[in-house]
């Protein structure tokens, strides 16, 4: 089945055919590098960092352009606060987007442009808008005229009469219409600021993305990608002033990611419910994170809790479990190279599944069922005797991790995951490595004396605290549940 994605532009999912045949060009709002980035821009940069992984994994030759604002009157704000340049203050920050991303095992994009980086193309293009009477200057700033754009609004289907009578022109501002938006900003005094035609000054939020993926992707690319507070008014002005330029259509397929909920609120400093990605990572590891992002269509709302974090951790716990476990099953065991049917049908539903609109939580779920197939074979008695299970179980191992990696996911070593998983959680009960393994060792000995009372009421007492104890010929291991 071809690839199919959700446009939010015609409400519906497409066939996904690209403009040239074979390549991909794919441009996502970045972020706007005056504070730590939050859940909510985990889950936006996860989500194409899925589409970008899977559209290469489908032999896509992808240009994958994701910019940074490092011009903004937040920006000029908090650095204004702080008593450094806004030139400081985003590099600060965006050497932190930089980390986090990383640590949640987002690949790189081909292109990271900063607006400042790219005002000569930026005047450029307003110039342009102006010499097709698109735009005007009042007074320094430049605005782009929504009248004479009859399309305006077409994305995110609102009604511009309503609009209008719910509008009001800001104090300063010289706008004709109260929709009209800012292309070029007046400098003001002790903000950073460009010479232009219309005097110096910096440019407004949504002309920038334009420039910068005209730039690097041309005036009509494939897909555009954000969360979906950015339709209106980013997106929707980004189209006006591109299309408004060019008079060809911008953008091709539009996506849009879901919110992010916080124990089923509005995430909000106020409510004092926000969470940084850097304060999670220090709880939780940050795969954990990424496969929970994961359980869920990247279009539909997702509930960020303490609950949905944990069972997140004992999800992919299951799938780290079943990978060592195979791995110790088959060791040993001759590799008669085929490639089990088990494995090939599973590499077809996760395609299915992805194919379906980039559905991730139907993905995990048939890797699920391969792990399940998994832990099934090795649990058959004498199995290491049947060559067509444990070349099954080899098929499976391979393919989970495989498809794993089209995730981001099961890229650790599964042993040492486990462990660190199962220290952190003793550390949370308040116990240490050696305080298990002296009750281990006492145990061991209490059987030996034939004390079962007291080797069972060791084991109930861990398992009390959370500890499970796993007894099997080669000796006895522990976990943290």
């Amino acid at each position: 089945m071809p690839l199919r994605v959700y446009n939010t532009m015609s409400g519906k999912k497409e066939e996904f055919q690209p403009l040239v045949p074979g390549k991909v060009g794919m441009y996502v709002c970045g972020v706007t590098v005056y504070d730590y980035c939050h859940i909510g821009h985990a889950r936006a940069n996860i989500v194409f960092d899925i589409v970008y992984r899977y559209l290469q994994y489908s032999n896509y030759d992808v240009n994958y352009v994701r910019n940074y604002t490092d011009v903004d009157d937040k920006i000029i704000a908090r650095a204004n606060e702080r008593g450094i340049s806004s030139q400081q203050l985003s590099e600060e920050f965006i050497q932190a987007f930089d980390e986090d991303m990383a640590a949640l095992g987002l690949r790189k994009p081909t292109h990271e442009p900063k607006a400042t980086e790219h005002v000569a193309e930026i005047i450029s293009l307003v110039e342009k808008l102006i010499g097709k009477q698109m735009a005007y200057e009042a007074a320094g700033d430049v605005y782009f005229s929504v009248e004479r754009f009859p399309d305006y609004l077409k994305l995110s289907k609102r009604n511009m009469e309503e609009m209008q009578a719910g509008a009001r022109i800001a104090p300063g501002e010289q706008k004709r219409n109260p929709m009209d938006f800012a292309l070029w900003k007046a400098a003001k005094p002790g903000e950073p600021s460009w010479e232009s035609p219309w005097g110096p000054g910096r440019p407004g939020w949504h002309i920038e993305c334009s420039a910068m993926s005209s730039t690097l992707l041309g005036t009509s690319f494939d897909i555009h990608g954000g969360g979906r507070d950015l339709i209106f008014p980013h997106h929707e002005n980004e189209i006006a002033q591109s299309e408004g330029a060019s008079g060809k259509p911008f953008v091709k397929y539009w996506l849009h990611n879901g919110f992010v909920n916080v124990n089923q609120e509005k995430m909000s400093k106020s409510l004092g419910n926000f969470f940084t990605i850097r304060d999670i990572l220090k709880s939780y590891d940050p795969e954990v994170v990424r496969f929970f992002i994961l359980t869920a269509h990247y279009r539909s709302p997702i509930d960020f809790s303490e609950q949905n974090l944990k069972e997140a951790q004992a999800g992919l716990s299951r799938f780290y479990e079943a990978l060592l476990a195979a791995a110790d099953a088959v060791e040993g065991c001759p590799d008669s190279g085929g490639v089990a049917a088990e494995a090939s049908l599973l590499d077809e539903q996760f395609r299915a599944a992805m194919d379906d609109d980039f559905n991730t939580a139907q993905a995990i779920g048939h890797l699920f069922e391969g792990v399940r197939a998994i832990n099934r074979l090795i649990a058959e008695k004498k199995f290491r005797k049947q060559a067509d299970k444990v070349a099954s179980v080899m098929a499976l191992r391979e393919k989970v991790s495989a498809l794993g990696d089209v995730l981001g996911l099961f890229n650790s070593d599964p042993a040492n995951w486990l462990k660190q998983q199962n220290l952190k959680g003793l550390q949370e009960l308040g116990l240490s490595e050696a305080d298990v393994e002296a009750l281990i060792n006492e145990r061991l000995e209490a059987r030996r004396n034939k004390d079962f009372g007291r080797a069972d009421q060791i084991r109930n007492g861990l398992a009390e605290r959370g500890v499970e104890l796993l007894d099997s010929p080669t000796g006895t291991t522990w976990k943290v549940r």
